[in-house]
């Protein structure tokens, strides 16, 4: 895996480019220096790679408004055999819309997904960074985390940069993962708290209306087809109320990004998937 200046192999880095794998006897010392860190590894080796690693807080301007697109929307649930996890495609800035198209739902690994809302960039940078530090975990140790261990390092991630949230450039993530037979979801704040949920959760401008809506229409022995019906459902309510989120997109057919996690591990919904359950909302629509 390679995500711009991050992934094993990345010029520059120490003994990068053999002997990476899980359990090798390759890992050389600076591999084996910061624990099971990725991020640690990264500071100490190639800080320069971290995001925004020369960033003076002091001079981004307090105005009130993020300098940067905005990703909105995200709900996540439980169902019969696991979970599902939605994002809308709407970025703004301002009053203004910057992106009809943005993906906010990710793979974090083959068990677990991760949401994002927040400003965008900063978004996407802690997403990949974090796919890379649960690689590296599993890589170092030969075995992957706990999901409550992989929730724990993203609210540490998150905390590592509360002075970014604070000028602004704030993320709030949501992470749902299988294990043990069991769906878990997990919501975050701005300081890195983690705090598990009971059946549904949502973050981003229109949570709110979003958890009013799963507040109705949850079921936790529902099927996918339903939940996923019912996640699509809780974003358009929310965009019915908050003008940074957005419904489907029938003139373009631009659907939600929607993920289910389950036993059988990350799979994220295909178009084809997704159009007769748009079909079908639209035309119960009063």
């Amino acid at each position: 895996m390679s995500w711009g200046g991050y992934g094993s192999g990345a010029a520059g880095l120490p003994g990068a480019g053999g002997g990476f794998g899980s359990g090798s006897p390759g890992l050389s010392g600076p591999f084996m220096a910061t624990g099971t860190s990725f991020v640690q590894f990264l500071a100490a080796q190639a800080p320069e790679l971290l995001p925004a690693p020369s960033l003076d807080l002091n001079q981004l301007a307090d105005h009130g408004q993020p300098p940067g697109p905005i990703a909105t929307t995200v709900v996540a649930l439980t169902c019969r055999d696991g979970l599902v996890m939605a994002g809308d495609r709407r970025a703004t800035m301002g009053h203004a819309i910057v992106g009809r198209e943005m993906e906010k739902v990710y793979p974090a690994d083959a068990y677990t997904a991760i949401g994002v809302a927040g400003t965008a960039g900063p978004a996407l940078d802690l997403v990949r960074l974090y796919q890379l530090e649960l690689e590296h975990y599993e890589k170092v140790e030969g075995t992957g985390l706990s999901l409550e261990g992989k929730a724990n390092r993203l609210g540490a991630m998150l905390r590592g940069r509360l002075g970014l949230a604070l000028k602004g450039l704030a993320v709030l993530p949501l992470l749902g993962g299988f294990e043990a037979g069991q769906a878990r979801l997990f919501s975050f704040d701005l300081t890195g708290g983690h705090y598990q949920e009971r059946d549904y959760t949502a973050t981003g401008s229109g949570a709110v209306f979003a958890r009013g809506s799963l507040k109705k229409l949850h079921k936790p022995n529902a099927t996918v087809r339903v939940a996923v019906r019912t996640s699509i459902k809780a974003l358009m309510d929310a965009a019915e109320d908050d003008a940074a989120t957005a419904g489907p997109d029938f003139s373009r057919a631009i659907w939600p990004v929607v993920a289910q996690v389950n036993a059988k591990g990350y799979r994220r919904l295909s178009a084809a998937e997704l159009a007769p359950i748009m079909t079908a909302l639209r035309e119960a629509a009063p």
